[in-house]
């Protein structure tokens, strides 16, 4: 079964730090363009960080470069996203997502999402 599965979202005070992960199952993340989105209540679903498959090199939003930081663990097939000096706005569901396309993933239509895991900030 091909899945991403999230895990290490909660609650935290705004400044303080969280980190999620996003595990492959039956998928090599290493493979594929990997991202980070999120989605608030009432907003549309919008592109938190991503890596690139070959090189390693990140992207991230204007609104949390600086406090997040992606990263991929191969060996455990596994992507991070460590976030730090939380605010309020970063409430959100946080979704894994891969794609074979840096475009398709950054355009918010990759062929992969995980169920997404709840951040929220106070």
């Amino acid at each position: 079964d091909v899945q991403l599965v999230e895990s290490g979202g909660g609650s935290v005070q705004a400044g303080g730090s969280l980190t999620l992960s996003c595990k492959g199952t039956g998928y090599t993340v290493s493979y594929y363009y990997m991202g980070w989105f999120r989605q608030a209540p009432g907003m549309q679903r919008e592109m938190v960080a991503v890596i690139n498959r070959d090189d390693g090199g990140t992207h991230y939003a204007d609104s949390v470069n600086g406090r997040f930081t992606i990263s991929r663990n191969d060996g455990e097939n596994t992507v991070i996203l460590q976030m730090n000096n939380l605010k309020p706005s970063d409430t959100g569901i946080y979704y894994c997502a891969g794609d074979a396309s840096r475009w398709s993933l950054l355009q918010g239509r990759p062929g992969r999402w995980g169920q997404g895991t709840q951040v929220t900030v106070s």
